[in-house]
């Protein structure tokens, strides 16, 4: 599962999920060199979608991979029931691995999470790959090293893990106990050349949220990372750097009670750039919503550094989707409508 993997956010047009629009995007990412495409996951705002909904994502995007890309099914729940289940409609629907969140808001051990969750899954379904996805920050749950080792031994098919504890030492322990054949994968954009340059973590690349709007660039970086051409991969990571700042966007807000901190989640801010753009995406679903004028005011100052410093890193979608990003991203009618009037 080494590679660039895009976590595909999920389109939607007025409030159903926009079939077409996924179409486009896969084949845009396709078309864009990437190595293998996450169907509902936390960019795809698994939260808010009904299992109808998001068993009729998977089909559809594993099909348009089938032979020409991975395809990765977000099936992870706090529910090892409903996680059971979603994995086995990602394996009939031809799903090459699954991604299974830590269980959020319950709250298990890691123990309680190898054993009542991960493993009954890994042991079920032994055909198809099964990668933790570590996200404390998320889920207020984290499955340690010490137990993706005792899965990785007792089951060949967890295979991989993707990693965003933020935390490099974490990390180092992952590889020290997993050992050289596993797969350690970024769930962050921004720290995803540092895992792959550090020798005690050996990162194969990344789960990337930047992907959706650039597939070809965010592929060559881990491309070349992983060639060990350091300095040319450092290039494209700095022209990709203004768009991995948009996972998260803090903004400080007036209110008649004084100043607050306003944090725009993922995929709110990709999702923005992406309407802004004139790619398929449509709004986020409730509860997110819309971002301030302050955040829009970030995405756009983001999008235009990197049209400005290193316009190659846009062009592709620009050639794929015939849209005219230098005009959208200086149109208000583009934006106006994507934010809130006040706090």
């Amino acid at each position: 599962m080494a590679g660039t993997h895009t976590a595909l956010i999920t389109p939607f047009a007025g409030d159903a999920v926009d079939e077409a629009g996924i179409e486009k995007l896969v084949e845009f990412q396709i078309a864009n060199g990437i190595s293998g495409i996450l169907a509902v996951g936390t960019t795809g705002e698994s939260p808010v979608l009904n299992w109808r909904e998001h068993n009729a994502v998977v089909e559809r995007v594993a099909g348009l991979a089938k032979g020409r890309c991975k395809c990765i099914a977000g099936t992870g729940s706090n529910n090892t029931r409903e996680a059971l289940d979603g994995t086995a409609h990602a394996a009939e629907a031809g799903a090459d691995a699954v991604l299974l969140v830590d269980p959020y808001y319950n709250g298990p051990s890691s123990l309680e999470i190898r054993r009542e969750y991960i493993a009954p899954i890994a042991e079920k379904f032994p055909e198809i790959g099964v990668i933790p996805y570590v996200i404390p920050g998320r889920t207020g749950a984290q499955l340690l090293p010490e137990d993706i080792a005792l899965l990785h031994r007792a089951y060949p098919n967890v295979g991989a893990v993707k990693e965003a504890t933020g935390n490099l030492d974490n990390m180092r322990r992952t590889r020290a106990c997993c050992g050289p054949d596993f797969t350690i994968l970024s769930g962050d954009d921004a720290l995803t050349a540092s895992m792959m340059n550090d020798p005690e973590v050996q990162a194969a690349g990344v789960i990337s949220v930047a992907s959706n709007i650039a597939p070809k660039a965010v592929s060559e970086m881990v491309a070349l990372l992983a060639a060990g051409e350091t300095a040319k991969a450092k290039q494209i990571e700095s022209a990709l750097a203004p768009l991995f700042q948009l996972v998260t966007i803090i903004t400080v807000e007036n209110t008649a009670f004084g100043e607050v901190k306003c944090r725009a989640r993922n995929p709110l801010g990709v999702k923005t750039l992406m309407a802004i753009l004139g790619m398929p995406s449509g709004p986020c679903r409730r509860p997110l919503g819309r971002m301030t004028r302050n955040g829009v005011a970030v995405v756009l100052d983001a999008a235009r550094k990197v049209l400005a410093e290193s316009p190659e890193i846009l062009e592709p979608a620009a050639a794929f989707f015939k849209i005219d990003i230098e005009a959208n991203l200086h149109s208000p009618d583009r934006w106006e409508h994507l934010c809130y009037g006040d706090y």
